[in-house]
């Protein structure tokens, strides 16, 4: 090999191994533009991981706090004995504003308050210079829902909510009761049984029959145009088991528009009102004096004074036509004053004062709702137990009126009043407050005072449904004085023969009515006007009208009446 040819492949390999590291480094150039784009491949999708956990996790704490308000909103359903709903949870649309979003303020304002129109916009113009977001709208309607749409306005965000409505509106607001903001229960039934509300997944079931509930309301609302009365109470309850069908209390409110119902005139006056209710008391006065042995239907009670005194305070007949001499059972039928306080007498106060206990009238009476009166104590004496003998100087509630002819009508059974469909506190020993064949007589007078004409109740006596009662005319204590208003109550059970339902009808201050015209049931013409403002006139008439109307819906819900 010759010095030239050495120097060529010399020339040769070193062209070739700077071919060779040429190549090789700009393999090194190109795997790491590789590895940095790489690189920056995964740390964007680190960084979009990052995100995506973010937002889930976010979205998760977002939907947790929407099922954690959803379970916090939650109330069970209340119905009625019908399954008919009474308060029922919904999913609805609320609408708020964001201020920093609206574009054209006067223009979102006109159209706002086109679509509400009972809006205080005031408020509202204050609420947007805040720059905050706030509701403008809970529990919108469709109509406003497509309205709002309509605008376009980005400012407008919709939130889902979960409510409570209540359909029949007004028909049972004093039983069920209000919920304030938080969903939290503030009276009634929605109060007494909040916390079983928010946890069970099936509706309450209550004893009250919306059809019943219904008529009653219009009748009682049709007496305070006739009577002019400022309130009225009714109750309706099954003299065997304590269930209450109905219950209505005049004023009412629609459970659907929130408002304050501390005013007096919102009181549940069937629960709640504490009255002196009169002459049904001598109902009570006369079961004593038969269950006690001291007297018989045809005791004689002969020469009764038209008045007599007591601690230097008359006491006489509300009525100067009550003759003398009666019977005991006459007595009641033609409402003596006097020859009740002979039979009150008779009992003694320590047995009366007992039977008056156990038939539940003295003491606060347990219930499914905390809106209860407590009747005013007093001390017992010779006075005392001669002014309670006529229910003068005694004060309790027609709840508790409605238990007390309860017993007398159901063969003297303790019952328990309720509100519950199936409630345990009327699985209960009952017990026997009155002797055998002591209801029978008694329920036979009650039909009497309705079917006779010297009864002071002819006006409820429905053909068909053996009605019997006692009326009861009391002066209204305002600030501890007797006034010129009255409280009417008439106190009914149905049929007298098996007794079935008691039926209360109250009237807070009628007015005699000169201009209405009276029906007679028994053929006799009818009769215009009155001046007399007793409960015979005003409550009576109205029980009538009422058990006309629910007579035939008892008859085919619940029983046959004969």
């Amino acid at each position: 090999m010759s010095e030239k040819d050495i120097e060529n492949l010399t020339l040769e390999s070193y062209e070739n191994e700077f071919s060779f590291k040429e190549n090789k480094s700009n393999l090194n150039i190109s795997f790491n533009r590789i590895a940095f784009i790489f690189f920056i491949f995964l740390m964007v999708c680190l960084i979009y991981s990052i995100k995506v956990f973010y937002l889930g996790s976010l979205n998760s704490k977002i939907l947790q706090k929407k099922i954690y308000s959803s379970k916090a909103n939650f109330r069970a359903d209340i119905i009625d004995n019908n399954g008919n709903f009474i308060a029922k949870t919904v999913n609805t649309l609320t609408a708020g504003i964001r201020p920093n979003l609206i574009i054209d303020e006067k223009k979102l304002l006109i159209n706002l308050q086109l679509i509400f129109p009972d809006k205080d916009f005031s408020n509202i113009k204050k609420r947007i210079k805040k720059k905050k977001y706030f509701r403008i709208q809970r529990e919108l309607r469709q109509d406003q829902i497509e309205r709002l749409r309509n605008l376009g306005d980005k400012s407008i965000e919709f939130e889902d909510q979960i409510t409570r409505i209540y359909p029949q509106q007004n028909l049972f607001s004093h039983i069920i009761g209000q919920i304030d903001d938080d969903n939290n229960g503030i009276s009634g039934i929605e109060k007494f049984f909040d916390y079983e509300l928010k946890k069970r997944n099936k509706p309450l079931k209550l004893t009250v029959d919306t059809d019943i509930q219904f008529l009653i309301r219009e009748e009682l609302i049709k007496a305070q145009e006739i009577f002019k009365n400022i309130g009225s109470a009714s109750i309706l309850m099954d003299v065997n088991n304590g269930n209450i069908l109905s219950m209505v209390s005049l004023p009412d409110f629609d459970l659907n528009k929130r408002q304050d119902i501390k005013d007096v005139n919102y009181i549940n006056r069937a629960t709640k009102g504490v009255y002196e209710l009169g002459s049904v008391f001598k109902t009570f006065t006369f079961a004593a004096g038969l269950n006690e042995e001291e007297i018989e239907l045809e005791t004689p009670f002969i020469n009764l004074e038209k008045k007599i005194y007591c601690a230097g305070r008359p006491i006489g007949e509300y009525d100067d036509k009550i003759p003398t001499d009666l019977t005991a059972e006459e007595i009641l039928i033609r409402s003596g004053n006097i020859g009740s306080v002979r039979i009150g007498q008779k009992v003694g106060i320590e047995k009366f004062k007992l039977f008056l206990e156990n038939i539940g009238v003295l003491n606060k009476i347990e219930f499914d709702i905390e809106e209860v009166g407590q009747p005013i104590p007093f001390r017992w004496g010779k006075c005392k137990l001669a002014t309670t003998s006529f229910g003068h100087g005694i004060t309790t509630t027609p709840l508790q009126l409605a238990k007390g002819y309860s017993i007398i009508a159901n063969g003297g059974y303790e019952i328990k009043p309720t509100l519950i469909e199936n409630s345990k506190s009327n699985i209960i020993e009952k017990k026997r407050f009155l002797k055998e064949g002591i209801s029978k007589k008694v329920n036979g007078v009650l039909r009497k005072i309705v079917s006779t004409t010297e009864g002071t109740a002819e006006f409820a006596n429905v053909s068909g449904y053996e009605v019997g009662g006692k009326t009861g005319t009391a002066q209204k204590s305002i600030n501890g004085v007797y006034s010129k208003k009255k409280i009417n109550t008439f106190a009914a059970i149905f049929p007298t023969s098996k007794p079935k339902y008691v039926l209360i009808v109250l009237l807070d201050e009628p007015e005699p009515n000169k201009e209405y015209i009276y029906h007679y049931r028994d053929g006799r013409p009818p009769y215009k006007g009155n001046w007399r403002n007793t409960a015979g006139w005003t409550s009576v008439e109205i029980a009538g009208k009422i058990i006309e109307k629910i007579g035939p819906i008892l008859a085919t819900k619940y029983i046959e009446l004969n």
